[in-house]
């Protein structure tokens, strides 16, 4: 539960008006909601006879009792959604999602919803934590169907049943029963992930995380902590020196993040509250990987790394921590082998996510016990579980290779079944093939290539008229080299939740009518296209694909996008920095 935030609470609402029944006769009284037209029609019988009024209002009640009847039948045809999670993915989903078909139950830990990637921001008071939060039942009352919340965390998930079961966090010495269970006929998994300790002695004890806003906020105390106690007398400077140190474990884009907030930070304001030790600052980086953000494009990771060396921002790559106590931060430097130990004030531990104890349950149960995070198809369908979905943090997609289905696109393409491929034929299914395998845009990319029929000439670049199976397998025999993992970001989530929401509106329609790629196992077509990031392609084109371009084509306004982004979503977060010194 966020403490200091305010609580969503019941809407207050307005007092029924009988007297809103004597206003002018509506031409269409069944055009009124039931229980109000019921009144209007024993009211209107009354005035005309008193004999008749009963009879009229015994036959309202009929209609009436006609229409419940009606409701609760369509009612009782809705599908049970259950959604595990309030984040991007869980909140873009329900955001979208049609809820004329649906009877949706939401379950999370947390009843708010938190746009973490000012998290940051707040640790310096950039943004306050109030910005960046809002109430998650303010968001699900804007939806016209039936949105159940409850505060609760699902401890797990019985897909044979199809029931999930879960606990609610609220205080105990609350009566009533804090464990109950639910049932679902679709389940969609939003739940997040956890930090990825690695099983590194020490992190949980004396580690700081930046997942959550109340995370933040103890980061936010602690700075302010570690200036405090460096301006004591009576100190060495070597112990200033030492609570002053700032460690970061972690070179991804929250660690980066942090780093450059907490030295603008430092020395746009906390220099000139503690002037006395403005020189014995340090803020260093630890990365395991040869670069940091070497998830983005080299000229993203390399701008960085140049800036921090400028701002005086020590970043120490290729070096795995091997522990961490109170005082100190021990790791070992991958290319000589030397273990180094280093003092430090605060350490900030972000290294990547793994899976939650309720996911790495459902894991074992369906088979994917060795993997680190649930693996889903192309349509964020879980492998080996029926109706159930998982998107953001907690899954990844496991994109088919096209080598897997070579021999069946070859003879699907070969509509003559001559052994051999004429341009003709290959271009009557390379629509289906790009859409099935995003790799082979990718492919086509990297190597500079206009379209997919330059991968059928020849050695010496000239087209040729047909191929037989053998050449065209070894004609797109690389093109899974590119296959990527997306990454965990909060724009990967929030496209998922929004697919998945439009997935559910077109459900029947595309029972009957199928929009995805032709099945190259099997006949017809996919009933939905597969999910396809902004990321993964410059053929979509959206609203948020500047976003998206900053790290993965590397623009070089990549700075003025972010914080252009931020403004657009909420003018007052770029606002000047509070006054951190009072948490």
């Amino acid at each position: 539960m966020l403490h200091g935030l305010p609580r969503p609470g019941a809407g207050s609402r307005d007092p029924l008006k009988v007297g809103s029944l004597a206003m002018e006769c509506p031409s269409n009284p069944c055009s009124l909601g039931g229980i109000t037209r019921d009144l209007w029609i024993a009211a209107g019988a009354v005035g005309l006879s008193d004999s008749g009024g009963l009879v009229a209002f015994s036959e309202s009640q009929t209609n009436s009792g006609k229409h419940s009847a009606e409701l609760s039948q369509a009612e009782s045809k809705k599908k049970r959604v259950v959604v595990l999670g309030t984040g991007w993915a869980g909140t873009s989903f329900l955001r979208d999602l049609d809820m004329s078909s649906y009877d949706v139950q939401v379950v999370s830990p947390r009843n708010y919803f938190a746009f973490t990637p000012l998290l940051p921001s707040v640790t310096c008071g950039t943004v306050e934590a109030r910005s960046v939060v809002e109430p998650i039942r303010n968001m699900i009352k804007k939806k016209s169907g039936k949105i159940n919340f409850c505060e609760a965390e699902c401890l797990k998930i019985d897909t044979a049943n199809k029931k999930v079961f879960c606990q609610s966090n609220l205080p105990e010495n609350l009566v009533g029963n804090n464990d109950f269970s639910l049932e679902y006929d679709y389940l969609v998994i939003a739940i997040g992930a956890q930090v990825n300790t690695f099983n590194t002695p020490g992190v949980l004890e004396y580690c700081y995380f930046l997942k959550e806003v109340e995370d933040a906020q103890k980061i936010r105390r602690c700075v302010i902590d570690c200036f405090e106690k460096a301006v004591l007398p009576g100190l060495s400077e070597e112990e200033r020196r030492t609570n002053l140190h700032f460690i970061i474990v972690g070179g991804g884009p929250t660690g980066v993040e942090f780093a450059a907030e907490l030295h603008d930070f430092v020395q746009e304001d906390l220099v000139k509250i503690y002037h006395s030790v403005k020189d014995l600052v340090k803020i260093t980086v630890i990365q395991s990987g040869d670069h940091i953000l070497n998830t983005f494009d080299d000229r993203i990771s390399s701008f960085a790394e140049q800036k921090f060396q400028r701002d005086g921002i020590e970043v120490l790559t290729g070096s795995r921590v091997l522990s961490v106590s109170d005082k100190f931060i021990n790791m070992k430097m991958k290319s000589s082998g030397e273990v180094l130990s280093m003092p430090h004030g605060m350490v900030v531990w972000s290294t990547g996510v793994g899976a939650r104890p309720v996911v790495k349950d459902l894991m074992e149960q369906i088979g994917q016990g060795k993997r680190r995070v649930l693996a889903t198809d192309e349509w964020l369908r879980v492998k080996g579980c029926q109706d159930v979905y998982a998107l953001g943090d907690c899954a990844t997609i496991d994109q088919r290779k096209i080598m897997e289905d070579i021999l069946n696109i070859f003879k699907v393409a070969d509509k003559d079944n001559s052994g051999t491929l004429t341009n003709e034929e290959f271009k009557d299914v390379v629509e289906d093939i790009l859409v099935r395998y995003p790799q082979v845009e990718l492919y086509l990319k990297s190597n500079h290539l206009p379209d997919v029929t330059y991968l059928l000439k020849d050695a010496d670049g000239n087209e040729r008229k047909e191929v037989n199976y053998e050449e065209f397998k070894s004609a797109l025999c690389l093109v899974d080299s590119q296959t990527k993992s997306l990454p965990a970001t909060a724009q990967v989530a929030a496209q998922q939740g929004t697919y998945l929401s439009r997935c559910f509106n077109r459900m029947e329609q595309c029972d009957s009518k199928p929009e995805g790629p032709r099945r190259f196992r099997g006949s017809g077509r996919h009933q939905f296209r597969p999910f396809r990031a902004i990321c993964a392609s410059g053929r979509r084109t959206d609203s948020s694909r500047t976003a998206w371009r900053l790290g993965i084509n590397g623009s070089q306004h990549s700075v003025a996008v972010v914080f252009c982004i931020c403004k657009v979503i909420d003018p007052l977060l770029l606002s000047a920095r509070t006054a951190l010194w009072f948490p």
